[in-house]
């Protein structure tokens, strides 16, 4: 794929974070609008008080005279960037539902104390993002042309002159990757990785995994279908791609996988199916999309999918396809899905 169609794709959402959600669903959602570390410990310490500088996932180094102290960052980072103890002013993304709360994007932050330049796709204000006068900007990576998530197209180049940006990569890897990664970004801008709540999320994330993989091991069998529901389409999504899916897969999870031809109109992330077709697979349990851009199990009304064997047996759990890029964020998801395969029946 070229870095135009790539960058095509993750701009209008088609990728979006483990490519679940098709474009329809995403436009009519939103409205109007490997490298090198940041460096080790001791760096990291002199960080505080001198010169701060990070590598991120594009290869490029951002060097600052000191840690940022203005930043800037796509909701789901800055929530994990929360956990860690590091706070942002300005976040653009997901943030607020629409009865004001907090989007589930936003993890614990806050949200009535940062600047909320966008709270969907192509919203970025970018009078209000000078006006924070930002030191940096900080988002994920949802392709291999670099493009900085929910960063507008229109309107990058002018955002880019603002300040200096940081892209983690979440496309194509295992999970532990960007996760390490963030731990790295948190402890270069100053968050003291040492501390008990820090290490025992890592100790708690490890052991999930230990349990996920041993409950896959016991139920070979058990069928998993990662999907993702609009008005119009069901989506299934392919395990290729998504940091999760990939990770969840590598611990031995049965996934059921579309072809290769199947979704390649949703980029390699997903195949499209009408509501009519959506028993075309079979699953024994059901992973279901929770963004809040998407119709949840309990909303849905269509007759096929309450036909559906997983379904009809109760085996139907949340999905994040923008997974919180914390260990304590993360930890749920490996024991959710540990828990319903160990609960599981073979229904398909």
């Amino acid at each position: 794929m070229s870095n135009a169609r790539a960058t095509h794709f993750t701009r209008r959402g088609i990728l979006a974070a483990g490519g679940a959600l098709g474009l329809g669903a995403v436009l009519a959602a939103c409205g109007d609008d490997k490298e090198e570390s940041g460096g080790s410990s001791k760096e990291t310490t002199a960080a505080k008080s001198g010169p701060w500088t990070f590598k991120d996932d594009r290869g490029q180094a951002v060097k600052l005279d000191k840690a940022p102290a203005n930043i800037v960052a796509f909701t789901g980072v800055a929530a994990a960037l929360h956990d860690y103890g590091i706070s942002v002013k300005g976040v653009f993304g997901p943030t607020k539902t629409t009865d004001g709360k907090a989007d589930v994007q936003a993890g614990d932050m806050d949200i009535s104390k940062v600047t909320v330049l966008g709270n969907a796709w192509d919203q970025f204000n970018v009078e209000k993002y000078a006006a924070l006068a930002p030191d940096v900007l900080l988002s994920t990576m949802f392709d291999d042309a670099g493009t900085l998530w929910y960063v507008p197209e229109a309107s990058k180049d002018k955002i880019a002159k603002l300040a200096p940006s940081v892209g983690i990569s979440v496309y194509d890897r295992q999970i532990t990757e960007p996760l390490q990664r963030m731990w790295e970004l948190a402890e270069s801008l100053g968050a003291d990785m040492t501390a008990a709540a820090v290490t025992d999320s890592k100790k708690k994330f490890e052991e999930a995994a230990t349990r996920l993989r041993a409950a896959a091991k016991a139920k070979p069998d058990i069928k998993v279908m990662a999907g993702s529901a609009s008005q119009e389409l069901f989506y299934v999504s392919g395990t290729n791609l998504s940091i999760d899916l990939e990770y969840f897969k590598a611990l031995g999870v049965n996934f059921i996988e579309p072809p290769e031809k199947a979704k390649a109109e949703g980029g390699g992330w997903f195949e499209s199916l009408s509501w009519e077709n959506v028993d075309k697979y079979q699953a024994d349990i059901i992973m279901m999309d929770d963004r809040s851009s998407t119709i949840q199990p309990a909303d849905i009304t269509e007759a096929t999918w309450k036909k559906l064997p997983a379904v009809k047996a109760g085996q139907v759990i949340a999905r994040s396809p923008e997974p919180i890029l914390s260990y304590d964020k993360c930890t749920p998801l490996l024991v959710n899905l540990a828990e319903a395969l160990e609960k599981a029946k073979k229904v398909s």
